[in-house]
């Protein structure tokens, strides 16, 4: 299908994988950006220099257009920033931070520059800036997120009604039917995480995939909200930061059990019990470990199918 977002990008399915930290490398982006959809490197988990082998490697595995996505609360973003100029990068997605401060800078260097928000007035605040699309990511999605705790289903029909630019719906969208339901809601496509980690190309650990695969309705939660808002698969840390909470804990106490790359642990070094592992809601929708293509087939036929039973009601 061609709409404002397939447009923008150059993709055939109005899709993006998200660019997750210690999920999203090069085998990830590349397959997403070959089967038809945009792929996110996540510069978030990376060096400098690991970023730049992350492109090289991703250029060489896809001639399609694919981008970076870079959290702005890290200290070395100016060399990440630098590194995707020189090594031509011409997408970028910003997250975690004031769109104003790099927005700009990017557009000069012919970079194509996408938002990430949880709120309609974060929203607003990154189309003043000049970005070229939002994504609106609700209260279902994994990793950090919004601390309102907007669900999609309400952050869509709200951020459309006053967006002017293209918007991406995310959060709690893992299906074909889901990607449609957000569509008619008014988002012009979809960015997927959560289902793309359980995929054979994703950088996550084995023993973090099968966690995925093995959750259930309500074994996530959004917790660490004085630092930064996560959602976690509840386990052995996550049943600690509950303990802790019972005593009023000052946000020292809360950063020394989070303790240093509590991510790392989980999500890539596959420490099921004491690592952080940030995943969605739509976790327990996800049954199986699979190749990036055919997630991208299963979601894109969905979408098709359910177009056509929406059409006869």
């Amino acid at each position: 299908m061609r709409n404002r977002v397939t447009s923008l990008f150059k993709i055939e399915h109005p899709i993006i994988q998200a660019g997750m930290i210690w999920n999203s490398g090069w085998r990830l982006a590349s397959a997403a950006s070959n089967s038809g959809i945009l792929g996110l490197l996540g510069a978030g988990s990376m060096y400098p220099e690991v970023l730049r082998e992350h492109i090289q490697k991703c250029k060489k595995a896809t001639y399609n257009p694919f981008g970076v996505n870079v959290p702005m609360l890290y200290p070395n973003i100016q060399e990440l920033m630098d590194i995707i100029v020189e090594e031509e990068v011409r997408i970028v997605f910003t997250s975690a931070g004031n769109p104003k401060a790099w927005t700009t800078w990017l557009k000069e260097r012919g970079i194509t520059v996408v938002h990430v928000v949880s709120s309609l007035k974060f929203a607003l605040k990154a189309q003043e800036a000049g970005v070229d699309a939002i994504v609106a990511e609700g209260f279902e999605a994994g990793g950090h997120n919004g601390r309102d705790e907007t669900t999609t289903l309400a952050l869509i029909p709200m951020v459309k009604e006053h967006l002017k630019i293209p918007l991406i719906a995310a959060g709690g969208i893992a299906t074909g039917k889901a990607m449609l339901a957000t569509m008619i809601l008014g988002a012009d496509g979809v960015q997927i995480g959560s289902r793309f980690v359980t995929s054979e190309e994703s950088s996550a650990n084995i023993a973090f995939k099968e966690a995925i695969v093995n959750a259930k309705e309500g074994d996530t939660e959004l917790t660490l909200k004085e630092l930064s808002p996560v959602r976690l698969i509840k386990n052995k840390f996550y049943n600690e930061i509950q303990e802790l909470y019972k005593i009023s804990p000052s946000v020292e106490q809360i950063k020394e059990l989070l303790g240093r790359a509590r991510a790392k642990k989980g999500m890539f070094e596959g420490d099921i019990d004491h690592g952080e592992l940030e995943i969605g809601q739509v976790s327990g929708l996800i049954h199986d470990i699979k190749p990036v293509s055919k997630i991208v087939e299963e979601i894109v036929k969905e979408f098709k199918d359910a177009k056509l039973r929406v059409s006869e009601l």
